[in-house]
């Protein structure tokens, strides 16, 4: 393999700052660690699920940093050693020199590792990256959750870059209840969150509410609620979240993900938006 198949890949980007183009390679790296992945078993236990999975898979416009997944079923023996040492060899072959860390407790149910080069950047030949300061690091997280809800939904879909590839993903609306647990259940606001929200309820994405149902009562502040998770409670409990988050925060959080070209469209996130917004979310 040769750096020279990143840097091709790399203009088709048609990046235009610094910015863009390390969020470039951070995902072409995620291409290359999800094709490596699909030389293993690792797609025969576990699903990819988040943000970066409605990126590469189903054409969500914003960047993410992170590859989560899911068992398929739990496992508290789930290791990450195994596969990355495979993982490290193929990201090798294509010039990285990838440092590898697996970190988790025994205890947690979410086993992460992370991946991190502080050298590619600096061997590629970058339009913008490295002209005015240091070149940027790559840093990737792999999460695991090895004790997942049920009643998930998953399909089969495909790489072409580096190679064709297959992984196990989770469907649209299996990925949606889980998005929507997020912005439930998440102490913090993540701009992210709320810009994939206008992105699945823009589109009427259906929603797995028995996966959105078992993941609440499973952890978060409805954990072992008792009534059942239907259209008019999720309603009424996200028009509560929307009328009390802080919007300014909220765009800070997603500025450095999205396209230039698109920026001008956070300026106009408010409540009133995403009440908008929450009037269009798919009965089921």
């Amino acid at each position: 393999m040769s750096i020279r198949i990143i840097e091709e890949r790399l203009t088709s980007y048609k990046v235009r700052n610094e910015v863009e183009e390390m969020q470039a390679l951070r995902e072409i790296t995620q291409e290359v660690i999800l094709c490596s992945l699909g030389r293993t078993d690792f797609f025969k236990l576990a699903a990819f699920q988040g943000g970066t999975c409605l990126r590469i898979f189903y054409g969500l416009n914003r960047f993410s940093e992170d590859l989560d997944f899911t068992l398929l079923k739990s496992n508290k023996g789930f290791a990450w050693q195994t596969y990355l040492e495979q993982v490290k060899d193929d990201v090798n072959s294509f010039g990285y020199n990838m440092e590898i860390t697996d970190r988790h407790t025994t205890e947690s149910t979410v086993r992460s590792a992370f991946l991190k080069d502080e050298a590619i950047a600096k061997i590629l030949q970058l339009q913008y990256a490295g002209k005015t300061s240091l070149p940027g690091k790559i840093r990737i997280k792999l999460e695991i959750d090895i004790n997942p809800p049920s009643e998930g939904i998953h399909e089969v879909k495909y790489l072409d870059f580096p190679y064709i590839s297959g992984a196990t993903v989770q469907n649209l609306p299996t990925l949606f209840a889980g998005k929507l647990h997020a912005l439930l259940c998440r102490d913090y606001v993540k701009g992210r969150d709320w810009y994939d929200f206008i992105w699945y309820t823009a589109r009427k994405t259906s929603i797995n509410f028995h996966y959105l149902e078992h993941a609440l009562k499973q952890s978060g502040p409805w954990k072992d609620i008792q009534e059942p998770i239907t259209h008019f409670w999720l309603h009424n409990e996200l028009y509560k979240k929307i009328t009390s988050i802080d919007w300014n925060e909220a765009k800070r959080d997603i500025r450095r993900f999205i396209p230039i070209n698109e920026q001008f469209s956070i300026e106009l996130w408010s409540k009133d938006i995403f009440i908008q917004q929450l009037e269009k979310l798919a009965i089921t």
